[in-house]
Parts: C-alpha cells; structure tokens; sequence
C-alpha cells in the first residue's frame, strides 16, 4: 500500500505544480480531435497474483466542448506475475470521458472497455479505470489512475480480481 500512496503522491504533486506554477493556459485544452501514444506503469492491487503492470497505448480525444471530451483508446497491457506465477497479456480497447474543471489542463478521466487476453484459452475480462491529470499545451500529458479488472472465471487466465494503480505519459497533438 506504500508505494500505491507513494504514486498517487507524486502524480498529485505533479499536478499541483503543473496548475500552479506554469503560466496561463488556454482553457480550450478540449476542444478538437487529439491523437496521443502513451506509456504506462503500475503496482498491482494488495492480495492480487501479479506484482506490477506495464503497457503502452494509443488514444483518440473527440472535444465537445471546453470542458468535456470523449476518449477512446487501445493498447497492449501485460500483468506481471508474483512468484513464478502466468504473466497476464491483454489487448484493452476502452471509451470513457475527460471532464476539465478549468484550472489549467487538469482533468478527471473514466473508462470502461474489454481487455482481450492473447493466452490459447484466455476470455474477455471487463475493464474499468478511473483517475486525473494534467494535459500540457505543448502535448504532454500525464495522469494517475486505478484500473480494474473483471475477468470470467472459464478463462485459462481466471483470476478473481485483479486491477493496478498506474501512472501514464504520453505526448499528443491535434489532427
């Protein structure tokens, strides 16, 4: 549970020194089609079979107005395993909402999806994330967020629960 408290930590100090010492941003960080490729890293949940989780992702932002955008995204994820245990490799393809409360970039972010083991046997587990961060103008972004996983228990890959505590950076750009 430290180095949980520990992440979230430095994400929040991140986005505290991004809203507060950067110069005025345009509030219009919403608004348009974004394109952003990612990177991310987390610790697994207390109690679950896996150690730690890393993936990388590509994501569509579809602005509908200043404040709110709808995301869509899709990657590669793989759970590592505690002792010697089966790795987790997945496909996850979620959609969800930004909502920015105008202080900057700064936004809450909710997802829902499927994540598509790659295992022989592996079934479809639901997917569920929910977290914040700070969109830069210049294209950077970065975020902290809890990911849940629901997998169904005639898969190869079954285990009860499971989910990560994760930090994200990627870079976008409007197209």
């Amino acid at each position: 549970m430290k180095t949980v408290s520990k992440l979230f930590a430095v994400a929040a100090a991140l986005v505290t020194f991004a809203t507060t010492n950067l110069h005025a941003q345009s509030t219009e960080v919403a608004k348009g089609v974004r394109l952003a490729i990612g990177v991310s890293g987390g610790v697994a949940d207390k109690g679950s079979p896996f150690e730690y989780g890393l993936g990388a992702d590509l994501g569509f932002q579809f602005g509908l107005s200043r404040e709110v955008a709808l995301t869509a995204t899709g990657g590669y994820t793989t759970m590592m395993a505690k002792d010697n245990g089966t790795d987790y490799n997945f496909i996850p393809v979620k959609g969800g909402i930004k909502v920015f409360p105008q202080i900057g970039g700064t936004y809450l972010l909710g997802e829902a999806g499927a994540g598509f083991a790659t295992k022989d046997g592996g079934k479809t587990s639901l997917i569920w994330s929910a977290g914040l961060g700070y969109q830069f103008q210049g294209g950077f972004d970065i975020g902290a967020r809890y990911e849940g996983y629901k997998q169904d228990a005639a898969s190869t890959t079954y285990q009860p629960y499971n989910g990560q505590f994760a930090l994200r950076l990627a870079y976008g750009f409007k197209l």
